[in-house]
């Protein structure tokens, strides 16, 4: 009787098997195509083995490359139930932990054959993350998540080449934004339609009759933000003439695509307060959580009932820090470890920053550890203010209690 491990090295095309006992003796090893019909040649082969050798217990595990290998990981967990007498396990494995394990062995080459028996062994030393639960309803909802932060970070990152640009046409603009936001409508139409040289030739009056028709009479002193403008367009370097039409053109693309994934954010976002309607959670009575955060965080977390406790969760989401202690000292600067879920960290980082805003516990905390950090003020301050949040959330996930903020309480 011999428990049963099965190492997946999962590729596009198709995927490299392991078979292996728990006592680490090598069974079979074959490829399948990564296709349903592959599936259930694996699945025959598994449940053929595990009669085999009497399993008590079947694992399979497999890394987390893209969705390469989603269909499998949930055809086998929803099929390998058949086993009589046996219990399955399905694990997804994260792929720099796989390669960490398998930097044990000195000699070992790379290819997907070993890839997948390095797999299989590690399976038989335990330590391995929460096996596959069937949460489609949450991995639905973690698509649109997903998406969404794939599309900030996209924003965020054409948002820094668009302010590149800016410098590029009009240098004191980017340097000392007299606007609040470089990317409000009264900023971009100064950019769109005004070059520098324009911007000093013009009148004091022309220029607040400008400003006032794109700010619609927002501004409390037009007349010192348009001598103020004037001022930096007379100290901004002034561009060739023959780099004047490329830039422009630039900004206008780059300006069209970050406006354009705004809008597709926007849709996303109406569809996930649509199924969050049929959720059932209270992360939302927390201010500053609304529907979208709640969203994103729930997709990632899946079953509260995986963690045991707020420090697991925090782990998970790479929220910990990692001590530095030799002999008698212990440093007291230590650096945030850089693993974990990054979408569940994003949204919990959002929230915090949103949540310190509207909760006088979370700004107090907040504003200390601001005082506190020796750089990066306001990033580490918020990332730890995350680490807080974290138990709120697992207490509200655990309990199924509503928020009640510190003003509220007795």
């Amino acid at each position: 009787m011999a428990n049963l491990m099965v190492g997946i090295d999962v590729s596009l095309r198709s995927h490299s098997v392991q078979f292996m006992n728990d006592c680490g003796d090598a069974l079979e090893s074959f490829s399948i195509p990564n296709n349903l019909i592959g599936a259930q040649t694996l699945l025959e082969r598994i449940l053929q083995s595990a009669q085999k050798l009497q399993s008590e217990l079947i694992r399979v595990g497999m890394e987390a490359t893209s969705n390469l290998g989603w269909h499998l990981a949930h055809f086998l967990k929803a099929n390998l139930h058949q086993t009589q007498g046996s219990k399955a396990q399905v694990f997804v494995l994260n792929a720099r932990k796989v390669a960490r394990f398998k930097k044990g062995y000195d000699t070992l080459p790379k290819n997907d054959r070993i890839d997948a028996w390095v797999i299989a062994d590690q399976l038989r030393f335990g330590r391995l993350p929460h096996e596959l639960t069937s949460t489609i309803q949450f991995e639905a909802l973690q698509r649109l998540t997903r998406t969404r932060f794939h599309l900030m970070q996209n924003i965020a990152r054409d948002k820094t080449y668009f302010l590149n640009q800016v410098f590029l046409k009009f240098s004191g603009l980017r340097q000392d934004n007299p606007f609040s936001n470089m990317f409000g409508s009264t900023c971009l139409a100064v950019l769109q339609e005004l070059e520098p040289e324009q911007i000093v030739s013009m009148s004091i009056t022309e220029l607040v009759d400008f400003l006032k028709e794109k700010g619609k009479n927002r501004f409390d002193d037009p007349e010192q933000l348009a001598s103020f403008l004037q001022k930096l367009a007379r100290s901004s370097y002034r561009l060739d003439k023959a780099m004047a039409d490329p830039v422009n053109l630039s900004l206008s693309v780059m300006l069209s695509v970050i406006q354009t994934m705004e809008k597709e954010i926007a849709k996303l976002d109406k569809e996930i307060e649509k199924i969050m309607k049929s959720i059932p959670e209270t992360l939302s009575s927390v201010k500053g959580i609304g529907p979208v955060f709640a969203a994103g965080i729930i997709a990632e977390i899946s079953d509260i009932a995986r963690f045991s406790h707020h420090n697991s969760l925090a782990k998970y989401a790479g929220l910990v820090w990692s001590q530095y202690q030799s002999g008698e000292f212990e440093s007291e600067e230590t650096k945030r470890v850089r693993t974990g879920n990054k979408y569940l960290r994003y949204y919990l980082i959002q929230a915090a920053n949103l949540v310190r805003r509207y909760d006088s516990e979370y700004a107090a905390f907040y504003a200390e550890k601001y005082a506190q950090a020796f750089k990066h003020h306001h990033k580490r301050a918020l990332v730890l203010t995350a680490r807080k949040l974290v138990r709120l959330v697992f207490m509200l996930l655990k309990t199924k209690q509503l928020y009640t903020p510190p003003e509220r309480r007795g």
